[in-house]
């Protein structure tokens, strides 16, 4: 099948192209999107979207707000991966000012960082299922990924929008639950998994729905920047883990998945792939987790314990700046980026030495791919669209921003 989208405008008969509404409130949308598409009967001639349905100016309020008040308002990006956006939020700032950060830091941080990225896949593969018509599979693996969110649960007290971390490290250190709930994931959950893929990933009628649905050639794909999942599945074996290492990602032995038609079927099947690649990830992070401190030496990031502010003039001073926001830090220009659960999800940040950033620009890959969506679906009937808008795994809060 040819990759490249067919001119089917020429084609169409003037007497029967109908224009419709996909969205934005249209259950299969799966989010506020819109897209007014021209259609010959049941194929698509054309789309033209609408974005910024829920753009809440990411940017611009984290250009008002001190650098350890913008983890929470990274929560919202990508929020079904919130860690990965957080962590990479507070590795942009560390970069900046030049930490130190302890090697079981890192390792804690793949940790959570491939619990994201599995809790991430999992959401979009089973909607993959829903849109395919296999309900129970979207149903199966929610079990596992509640317990994804019991560990950001008893690592933060939050579940969604997880506020995790912080700059140089962690709050917390993994407490003894932690522990106990971790090992029963990494016991449990790959026979579970297993069992979910056993659904579709060789099943007739979903492979007669999703191949062919929503192809980009490996061309097209450089051509629009994709990175991440969507970009594997055209045969790019580009992963940001493996290409610019960070956290200690050299450390782990890993390989990144590829597909070849860069379909929806592919797109499904480069994201099974890489659920069992974050198992073995994690794995190989816990079995050799370092000993050590679970934050960087950061007093101007961290508050002082409580019996030290009532009684020590220094540490009610650390207190009152950082509750106040007045750490200041230095005059510099950074791009730090990180492999999220949709691809290259980066910072750019410009500090004038102030106490808030200068400027900051958001490399949000969702916004990409919505970019060639019209071309991926040109030609497609209706319920291709479908498909094709779960397989890119379009996330509202992270194209709008």
């Amino acid at each position: 099948m040819s990759q490249e989208p067919k001119d089917v405008a020429q084609t169409a008969d003037p007497a029967n192209v109908a224009t419709i509404n996909f969205g934005p409130t249209h259950p299969s949308t799966h989010g506020i999107f819109q897209n007014i598409l021209k259609v010959d009967g049941e194929k698509i001639i054309s789309s033209e979207q609408t974005v910024g349905y829920i753009h809440r100016a990411f940017e611009k309020l984290a250009e008002r707000r001190p650098y350890n008040q913008i983890t929470p308002i990274t929560d919202r990006l990508n929020y079904c991966s919130s860690p990965i956006n957080n962590i990479g939020w507070e590795m942009t700032v560390e970069k900046l000012i030049g930490v130190d950060i302890p090697k079981r830091v890192q390792y804690m941080r793949v940790i959570i960082m491939e619990l994201a990225r599995i809790a991430d896949h999992l959401i979009c593969n089973s909607v993959i299922g829903v849109d395919a018509g296999a309900l129970t599979s979207f149903f199966y693996p929610f079990s596992e990924r509640e317990k994804i969110y019991e560990l950001y649960e008893e690592i933060s007290g939050a579940r969604l929008t997880t506020n995790m971390g912080r700059i140089g490290g962690f709050e917390r250190d993994f407490t003894p639950v932690f522990h106990e709930k971790l090992k029963s994931f990494l016991k449990t959950f790959p026979k579970a998994f297993e069992e979910f893929d056993s659904m579709l990933a060789r099943n007739r009628i979903f492979m007669d729905r999703t191949k062919g649905a929503g192809p980009i050639s490996a061309e097209r794909a450089l051509s629009y920047s994709f990175s991440g999942p969507n970009l594997r599945a055209a045969g790019v074996d580009y992963d940001v883990r493996a290409m610019n290492p960070y956290s200690s990602y050299e450390d782990f032995d890993f390989i990144i998945p590829v597909g070849v038609n860069g379909d929806t079927y592919d797109r499904f099947m480069v994201r099974q792939e890489e659920i069992r690649q974050s198992i073995r990830i994690i794995t190989q992070a816990y079995n050799n987790l370092p000993e050590g401190d679970y934050k960087a030496d950061l007093p101007d990031f961290y508050l002082p314990p409580k019996a030290e502010v009532y009684n020590n003039m220094e540490a009610l001073i650390y207190h009152f700046k950082i509750v106040m926001g007045e750490t200041e830090l230095p005059v510099g220009e950074v791009y730090h980026a990180v492999e999220g659960g949709n691809g290259e999800l980066g910072y750019y940040l410009i500090s004038d030495g102030g106490r808030t950033p200068y400027r900051l620009q958001f490399r949000r890959p969702c916004f990409i791919y919505y970019q060639a969506y019209p071309e991926m679906i040109k030609g497609l009937p209706i319920s291709d669209a479908v498909l094709t808008l779960s397989s890119i795994n379009v996330i509202a809060g992270e194209l709008d921003a």
